[in-house]
């Protein structure tokens, strides 16, 4: 059984390894939708993989240290692409929630990415 829960966090960044005059090198911002998936059984009791207040309650550091602020200047999102924020939040995020099965990020309404540890 699969069981999600829906984050947004306004950022600012900027991509300093794209080639000369690209948009995403200037600074700017994103509404990124991101999504912490968990895989598990529901419980005999509870009926439910996890509380989905405690999945928010494990999340909420690292909310706390993306949400609006400048990507960049975080250890680990110098170069704060899409699937590289992915990465970041999985490592952040596992040891606390070890049902973690994906990290979806997404940049835009039509872009972003899945990653799977």
């Amino acid at each position: 059984m699969d069981i999600f829960k829906i984050f947004t966090v306004e950022a600012a960044h900027r991509l300093p390894n794209v080639p000369p005059g690209h948009k995403c090198a200037r600074l700017h911002g994103h509404s990124f939708r991101i999504e912490i998936h968990l895989s598990g059984e529901p419980g005999a009791d509870t009926g439910w993989v996890m509380d989905f207040s405690d999945v928010k309650a494990a999340f909420q550091p690292t909310y706390d240290r993306l949400d609006h602020h400048y990507l960049n200047d975080i250890e680990g999102l110098e170069n704060p692409t899409s699937e590289r924020l992915a990465i970041w939040i999985w490592d952040q995020v596992k040891p606390v929630l070890p049902l973690l099965s994906e990290v979806v990020v997404h940049e835009t309404c039509t872009s972003g990415c899945r990653y799977r540890g």
